[in-house]
């Protein structure tokens, strides 16, 4: 372990002895554990957000390509719901 000096306000200082005390544990693992929730979190947004800008140039792809259905139509991908309307409804 690495030895690490910080520094809390009163409020965060007498926050963290009383969950200490009352989880039978110090104030250091208490740090520790926060440490590795934040770290974890971080990563965890780091994932999602890389995912989301992958989903989001994929989206862009598709908007930019131009498909064909059977009847030759190119804008199915865009107009789909329009197209789906007119097939239940007529």
């Amino acid at each position: 372990m690495v030895r690490t000096m910080i520094q809390l306000t009163e409020e965060q200082a007498k926050a963290l002895k009383k969950i200490a005390k009352t989880r039978k544990t110090s104030v250091a693992a208490l740090v520790r554990e926060s440490v590795a929730l934040y770290v974890s979190a971080d990563n965890f947004n780091a994932k999602r957000n890389e995912k989301r800008l992958r989903a989001l140039a994929g989206l862009e792809k598709i908007k930019q390509a131009k498909y064909k259905d059977i009847e030759g139509k190119k804008d199915v991908s865009i107009n789909h719901d329009k197209y789906l309307a007119e097939t239940y409804l007529s």
